[in-house]
C-alpha cells in the first residue's frame, strides 16, 4: 500500500481436502520428494490400507466398506500426511505467493496495475486447478473468495471491470 500498489489475495478452499487424498500419489511423493523407502514405506502403506468404515443412522448401520482415499482424521499421522500430500502445490504458482495452513491456502501477488494483477491471479490460480486435478483434488468454488486490498484511494480509482475466474465463473 505505501508503494501505491494493489495486493490481490485468493482464499482457495479444497472440497473435502482430507478424504480425498490419493494413496498412490501419496505413496509416491514419499518416496520421490521425501526419500521414504523400504520398510518405512511399507509402514505407511500398511497404515493407509485395509481400512474400513460404516455408517450408522437411527439404529441401522451400513455395511462395511473399505476406504480407499483419504488420510485418517481424528489421527496424529493425519495432519502430517496431507501435508505431506499438498507440499508441492507452491512449485506450480509462477506469479503469486502462496500461504498455506493444513488445508486452507490463500495466494496473493501485488501489482500498481489492476488489470496486471487480475491476470497474475487468474494465471495462478488455473495453475492451482490444474494441480488440483492432477492430484485428483477439487477446488470448492463457492468457497473460493478474492479480497482486493489497498489505500481507500486507489481501491476506489484503480480497481476496474477485471475479474477473477475460476471456470468461466467469477470468484466473490
Amino acid at each position: 500500500m505505501d508503494n501505491g500498489k494493489l495486493t490481490g489475495l485468493i482464499s482457495v478452499d479444497i472440497r473435502k481436502a482430507f478424504d480425498s487424498i490419493d494413496h498412490k500419489i501419496l505413496i509416491r511423493k514419499m518416496q520421490e520428494k521425501f526419500g521414504v523407502h523400504s520398510l518405512e514405506l511399507q509402514w505407511f502403506q500398511s497404515y493407509l490400507s485395509k481400512r474400513s468404515q460404516v455408517c450408522a443412522v437411527d439404529g441401522h448401520t451400513s455395511l462395511a466398506r473399505e476406504i480407499v482415499c483419504g488420510v485418517p482424521q481424528g489421527s496424529i499421522l493425519g495432519p502430517l500426511l496431507f501435508l505431506s500430500y499438498i507440499n508441492d502445490l507452491p512449485e506450480c504458482l509462477q506469479n503469486t505467493t502462496p500461504g498455506m495452513y493444513a488445508d486452507d491456502t490463500q495466494i496473493y501477488a501485488s501489482s500498481a496495475s489492476f488489470t496486471e494483477l487480475v491476470t497474475k491471479l487468474n494465471e495462478d490460480l488455473e495453475n492451482r486447478v490444474k494441480w488440483l486435478s492432477q492430484n485428483k483434488l477439487q477446488l470448492h468454488n463457492k468457497k473460493t473468495k478474492v479480497m482486493f486490498i489497498g489505500s481507500p484511494y486507489n481501491l476506489k480509482n484503480k480497481v476496474g471491470n477485471d475479474q477473477v475466474m475460476i471456470n468461466n465463473k467469477p470468484v466473490t
